[in-house]
């Protein structure tokens, strides 16, 4: 109530003022008006009467004159004129009006000065109370002048106009002040005090843990600001509140299950005074151009999971390819932008590659190149020179930007993820030898005898082990590797404590299981159904009718085992007929790297075989395969990972394959059948599911047949299992631990370091 009480008075007294002050312009500006109508009436009857008096002024008698001025008498005159008076060359009166002698008897209206300036003259006297308004006209008798003509009129109704003006405004302003002050008071009312009351009170509830959704979007514009931060700040006390429930319930339970907020603390201690720097090809946030609007995009990825939470917390610095067509236009002059958009945590620094650098390092070299040499997928590598010049130029592009974020940071911490930075390591170790520096290798590490057709292998190698820590996810990727430089490179490999010793540096290679977050860690909310609605409503969603549902998550590569899962399903059709028209397969398919051609046939390939068997068994109202050729964002993949009987991960050969890991997260019924390639990381941990080896479609179709016919007690009893494994071993868990042993590795000597850097070069090769 205050609160409107003083702005209501602010503002009648701000409206009054206004008014006032144009009010005062308005008056002064009719009473020149009013005056300079009164002095060109009074003009025009003194120059028509000059023209009669003048001829009579040299006649004596004066009679005509005096007989001329009773005419001007005040009843027969109007318009505010009092009467004339003439006067001789002496100034002695000669003729008068007779009611202005009777009114001011005695008064003289002579301007001074009037006949000797030989010119008209005006003035304003004041006789009896009364304010009028003279208007002399010199009289001539041939060329001498013989007399004054005085024209005199009430000027009084002049003030009376000002006045009623006045009365006029002042009724208009208390109007406006009262209407002004009413309408005020009612949108202050709705607008203002009802919303801020609502708001008050849902945050109350949210305090009190009595509610935590935020109230409806609807009110004025003027609020939207105020309503996203208070968005913002609900759902940081609702994760503050969870986050410490979850703590409280698992110290209840005596568990030690890793959060975010964990992950975060134990970066803080373990980093002390130190910076984390995160280098990775793709960004976490990109920005594309939507008409005149710039939209932020989040790219699916677990590992933007797993390391913002490092990085929001120790105020570190992500450096990232600027992919995003509008990524320019959002950073400053340093290339560097704060993040999140909504509450921005640490940086975001971005690199910029030409067209030929992207296509030659990113396309070329590391997924023509290493990505089938890695995997062993029966794909042949392609090494191309002129990619290996661009994949060596932009890990030099990288190296700057980093030591650039680093200039000024005592032992800085740097992460480096994935098959696109082999190099990156040796270069910036050997600028920064202070420096703390691991990579993560996403991908399978084959057999030396694989890895030895690349042309680059010790270049690669050398690069490589730079880094103080190199991870891979399983222990026999480890081992390729010690192996692989065992045969390639002047070094030392020590066995027991699987290190590389090459030019007096140490490189520690372990393995570190990446992983998802559990379901009470997940950061998209799902709406709650039951598997069995949610399966009914895909079906009518597609529209397909059948009763069992499988599905595949995959983005559309040759690595993935789709064309086998594919084959698998028409074995087991074939051989179960009984399931024809009662199972479909969803195959979510994200197309990648179309323009690379070995991609681009196979997504060709993909869809050529999936009509050619739903050609073979469709029917009207039913096809065994349902291809989806498009992104789709993670909550949009949770309703087929919880509606499905069973999920297929049949990749050739992958590092981990985080789909199955996702599918055992999303099942919080604890139902379903995850069916895994043996040829994968998470087949090492999953161990509850069932294995298979994608080649084998004979084993894949009876894989098929003992899940959807699996007893329920069995098949909860595996789920619950592996959600648990999945629960303990989480990514905050793989980031956490990467983090602590890298922090833990203790650093050689300067001097040593440098030389060590000079002297680890390709031409060491043994």
């Amino acid at each position: 109530m205050r609160l409107s009480f003083r702005l209501i008075c602010s503002v009648a007294i701000v409206l009054t003022l206004v008014s006032l002050l144009f009010s005062y312009f308005q008056v002064r500006s009719e009473k020149r008006n009013l005056r300079g109508d009164l002095q060109r009436r009074a003009q025009m009857l003194a120059e028509s009467l000059q023209e009669t008096f003048e001829p009579l002024m040299e006649k004596r008698p004066h009679r005509d004159l005096q007989r001329i001025a009773e005419r001007f008498s005040s009843g027969n005159i109007g318009g505010h004129l009092v009467g004339i008076a003439v006067y001789d060359a002496k100034n002695a009166p000669i003729a008068t009006t007779p009611g202005l002698a009777s009114r001011f008897p005695g008064a003289t209206f002579l301007p001074d000065k009037a006949l000797s300036e030989a010119s008209a003259r005006d003035r304003y006297i004041k006789l009896n109370g009364t304010e009028l308004h003279v208007y002399a006209l010199p009289l001539n008798a041939g060329s001498t002048a013989a007399g004054t003509l005085a024209v005199v009129h009430d000027a009084g109704y002049i003030k009376d106009e000002a006045q009623s003006f006045w009365r006029r405004a002042f009724l208009r302003v208390l109007a406006e002040v009262l209407l002004i002050g009413l309408t005020s008071l009612l949108v202050i009312r709705w607008s203002i005090e009802g919303p801020i009351a609502r708001t008050v009170e849902w945050m109350n509830a949210l305090r009190t843990g009595k509610a935590v959704e935020r109230h409806g979007d609807g009110g004025p514009d003027l609020f939207r600001p105020l309503r996203h931060e208070v968005t913002t700040l609900v759902q940081s006390l609702a994760a503050a509140r969870e986050s410490a429930e979850k703590e409280a319930r698992l110290r209840e339970a005596a568990e030690s299950v890793w959060t975010a907020e964990r992950l975060a603390v134990h970066v803080q201690t373990k980093l002390e005074s130190s910076r984390l720097f995160v280098v990775s090809n793709r960004e976490p946030y990109m920005h594309s151009r939507d008409g005149r609007t710039l939209k932020v995009l989040v790219p699916a990825s677990g590992l933007v999971t797993a390391l913002e939470p490092i990085l929001r917390a120790c105020d570190g610095t992500w450096i990232a390819h600027g992919s995003g067509d509008a990524d320019r236009e959002a950073v400053d002059r340093h290339d560097r932008l704060s993040v999140p958009p909504d509450d921005p945590k640490y940086t975001l620094r971005r690199v910029w590659l030409s067209k030929d650098e992207e296509q030659g390092y990113y396309y070329g070299f590391a997924n023509e190149g290493l990505w089938p040499l890695c995997h062993i997928a029966h794909t042949r590598p392609l090494f191309r020179a002129s990619d290996w010049a661009y994949y060596e130029e932009a890990n030099k592009k990288f190296a700057k930007a980093v030591l650039e974020e680093m200039a000024g940071t005592k032992h800085p911490v740097l992460l480096i993820q994935d098959y696109h930075f082999a190099l990156l390591p040796r270069l910036i170790k050997r600028e920064r030898p202070d420096a703390r520096v691991a990579i993560f290798w996403h991908i399978p590490w084959p057999n030396p005898e694989a890895f030895g057709i690349c042309p680059w292998q010790a270049e690669l190698l050398d690069g490589l082990l730079g880094a103080d820590l190199i991870g891979f996810h399983i222990q026999s990727h480890c081992d390729n590797f010690l192996k692989t430089v065992n045969r390639a490179l002047e070094s030392r490999v020590e066995w027991d404590h699987f290190s590389v010793n090459r030019d007096r540096h140490v490189t520690a290679v372990r393995p570190f299981p990446i992983s998802v977050a559990s379901d009470s860690d997940a950061a998209v909310a799902v709406t709650e159904r039951s598997a069995g609605a949610e399966r009914e409503s895909l079906f009518k969603e597609f529209g397909v009718d059948a009763l069992y549902l499988g599905v595949g998550v995959d983005r559309v590569d040759y690595t993935k085992g789709i064309l086998e899962r594919f084959l698998a399903i028409e074995t087991f059709l074939d051989e179960n007929p009984q399931y024809q028209g009662k199972f479909t397969f969803m195959q979510i398919g994200a197309p990648s790297r179309t323009h690379i051609r070995r991609y681009h046939e196979f997504l060709g390939e993909v869809e050529a075989e999936a009509e050619r068997i739903n050609w073979r068994f469709r029917t009207e109202n039913w096809n065994p395969i349902v291809l989806l050729k498009r992104h789709h964002s993670h909550k949009e993949i949770n309703r087929f990972y919880r509606a499905a009987d069973l999920c297929l991960v049949t990749s050739l050969h992958d590092g981990m394959n985080l789909v199955a890991k996702e599918f055992v997260a999303s099942r919080k019924d604890e139902d379903g059948v995850l069916i895994l390639s043996k040829f994968t990381g998470a087949c090492r941990e999953l161990r509850d599911a069932l294995l298979v080896n994608p080649y084998d479609s004979q084993q894949m179709a009876e894989a098929i047949r003992a899940g959807l016919e699996m007893e329920p007690r069995e098949r909860t009893a595996r789920m619950h299992r592996m959600r648990q494994i999945v629960r303990e071993q989480n990514i905050y868990r793989w980031a956490g631990n990467l983090i602590a042993q890298l922090c833990e590795v203790r650093l050689e000597p300067e001097g040593v370091a440098q030389r060590a850097g000079a002297s680890a070069t390709p031409s060491s090769a043994a």
